[in-house]
């Protein structure tokens, strides 16, 4: 086996050295994605310029970059809160979330790569706890669900908003009383339905008792008005009016005029 040439041992070295240089040199941000360059023999976290963006960039070998996702991400927290009486509600929310893309690096430099754990769940529990406290289990059952949600919102953003996140929704899916506590106040609801559909039909049936009272009345009074508008006079002379009438018509009749008691003609024998 003939021997390498004397080069060729130092140039591969060589080679392998630089590809190891490249490597060391080069990084790639993914989509979704900024860098926080850290400068090891400069002044640490570069804070005063832009985070890298997406894409390949090269870097001092012995430089190092911090990678960070800056698109909306989703926390899913199940807390055990405490009402305004002091009963212990479950809350399950989720906060959609992300850090503020052009203040990433000094989201790392302060608060590091596990800022979930030590700034948005805690600020996220704080605000639930102090919201969830001021109502009491009924309402955080019927009619309070969409304005704990908000609230917790501001509360938990304007913690976040000093942290370099940015929080854009904070959602209550779901909120557990304790069994007693939830069956009374279903017996409650049910109870307070029943008695609004009773107050309902009551003041149906009056409205139509007093409808029938005023059709009644109006009846009367219309009568009363007839009644005290009609004269022996004008019977007469409606009497007549029909006497004529009838006396037109094909039937066989006997008319005696002047028999009635009232002076009018009788009808006799009609067909």
């Amino acid at each position: 086996m003939e021997k390498l040439p004397k080069l060729t041992i130092p140039v591969i070295v060589g080679v392998i050295l630089l590809i190891i240089l490249v490597a060391k040199s080069s990084v790639t941000i993914s989509s979704g994605h900024a860098g926080v360059l850290y400068q090891t023999f400069g002044n640490g976290v570069v804070t005063d310029e832009p985070p890298l963006g997406e894409g390949f960039h090269i870097i001092a070998p012995w430089n190092k970059v911090f990678v960070y996702e800056v698109r909306q991400q989703e926390l899913s927290e199940k807390m055990q809160v405490l009402s305004s009486n002091g009963l212990e509600i479950k809350l399950d929310a989720s906060a959609w979330y992300q850090p503020v893309p052009k203040d990433v690096a000094k989201l790392h430099q302060e608060k590091g790569e596990d800022y979930l754990q030590r700034v948005i769940q805690p600020a996220i529990r704080s605000a639930a706890r102090s919201v969830v406290g001021r109502y009491t289990p009924e309402q955080l059952y019927s009619t309070k669900r969409d304005a704990i949600q908000e609230e917790i919102f501001e509360e938990t953003k304007k913690i976040l908003d000093k942290q370099y996140v940015q929080l854009n929704e904070i959602l209550v899916r779901d909120v557990t009383l304790p069994p007693t506590i939830k069956d009374a106040i279903e017996r409650k609801l049910r109870q307070e339905q029943e008695s609004l559909e009773y107050e309902f039909r009551l003041e149906k049936a009056t409205k139509e008792a007093q409808k029938v009272r005023i059709e009644a009345q109006g009846k009367a009074d219309a009568n009363a008005i007839l009644s005290a508008s009609l004269t022996d006079k004008i019977l007469q002379d409606k009497g007549i009016d029909a006497t004529l009438e009838l006396a037109k018509s094909q039937n066989a009749k006997v008319v005696v005029v002047g028999s009635g008691d009232s002076g009018l003609p009788l009808i006799l024998g009609n067909n």
